[in-house]
């Protein structure tokens, strides 16, 4: 079969009134999850996975998919509007967003990430349709080393996303390093770290950091204030962002989507990964690098562009190979099993409308 057939047949299956109201379902209820920190599509779609025992495979999928790319640009609300990421992958969202906000232009940003969530939604979708098993490929051929060079990349990230004192910078990335070490090793299943603590034999939930780092603070600085001074509050009054915003959002929102594409296949990077990195490349290719954590829009648009892509892609090496790369796809791979269907590179072929039908469903959702 044709792309081109896979596409038609995709939105006939996916076009349906059961298929768009499931759609319209999950992706509301992704971006309700999204607003809420520390709640999670993960924890989501386990809650929901039993009730779609009752719905034809294509529509349960639909609909568990829009959870989690839905997710996606709801974190981004209030980490715009409040400092407090829903999503670990809008943390990076938080810095130049809620500065905006705070400078009367919340509306404008809100604007340029739901714009660039959407094309890069899209094009990470027809990403899904043409490239799947190539890039799937790509996934299998990441082995240790790949991965250590990744770390040291991040390591990297840190000393060029900080500001100020460089000490501090790697200071604060070690700090990160040493919290990673908490938690079960997965290759000797000794525990580390965990203090005789059940519940840090799985790590320190990045979340809990993000809404304490971002979240709290905030809470705290805002108690600090004297309550009789008066704060000055901006209605969100000017949705549509101005054309100036327009010309210096394009670039980013297209290099997003194009790291977040590539990123988006690889196992526990996906969305997080994409929109740390893409917040770095914005930076280092900006003609105003000093304006970055005080309000720059390109610091909106490349970070939310970058992680629906990401969202989008990471949905390849599940469909393609039976592969998951983050727990959400974990969670579809159960969603596929329970549905009677065996997850892996036969899937296009035996089930050509369940695979079409859930691309289709992607572009809808967006």
């Amino acid at each position: 079969m044709g792309i081109l057939d896979g596409i038609l047949l995709g939105f006939s299956q996916a076009a349906t009134p059961t298929a768009l109201l499931f759609c319209l379902i999950g992706v509301l209820l992704g971006t309700l999850i999204g607003v809420l920190p520390g709640i999670g599509p993960s924890a989501t779609i386990a809650m929901l996975l039993p009730i779609t025992l009752g719905l034809d495979p294509l529509t349960a999928l639909i609909m568990l998919a829009g959870i989690y790319y839905g997710a996606q640009y709801g974190g981004s609300i209030t980490a715009i509007l409040v400092n407090l990421p829903g999503e670990p992958s809008t943390a990076v969202t938080a810095i130049d967003g809620y500065q905006m906000a705070r400078q009367g232009r919340a509306g404008s940003a809100l604007a340029i990430s739901a714009i660039g969530s959407f094309v890069a939604g899209t094009i990470a979708t027809v990403v899904l349709a043409v490239a799947s098993p190539a890039l799937s490929q790509v996934a299998l051929k990441f082995g240790a080393p790949e991965y250590f060079a990744l770390t040291l990349l991040g390591i990297v990230l840190v000393v060029v996303l900080s500001r100020g004192s460089l000490l501090k910078g790697l200071a604060m990335a070690t700090f990160g390093l040493l919290l990673g070490q908490v938690g079960t090793d997965v290759f000797t299943s000794d525990t580390r770290f965990t203090f005789g603590l059940d519940d840090l034999r799985s790590g320190v939930s990045f979340i809990a950091v993000s809404v304490g780092v971002f979240g709290i603070a905030e809470i705290l600085r805002n108690l600090e204030q004297d309550s009789t001074i008066p704060r000055a509050l901006h209605k969100i009054n000017r949705l549509m962002p101005t054309r100036e915003d327009f010309r210096r959002s394009v670039g980013p929102i297209l290099r997003g989507t194009f790291l977040g594409s590539l990123l988006g296949v690889l196992p526990g990077g996906g969305a997080f990964l994409s929109s740390f990195a893409s917040y770095a490349v914005e930076k280092r290719f900006s003609r105003h690098p000093e304006e970055f954590g005080k309000g720059a829009i390109e610091g909106v648009a490349g970070p939310d562009s970058a992680n629906n892509a990401g969202a989008q892609t990471s949905f390849i090496p599940m469909l393609t190979l039976g592969v998951p790369s983050n727990a959400v796809m974990a969670l579809m791979i159960g969603a596929m099993v329970v549905q009677g269907i065996q997850p892996g590179p036969r899937v296009i072929v035996t089930q050509p409308e369940l695979f079409w039908g859930l691309v289709a469903s992607m572009w809808i959702g967006n």
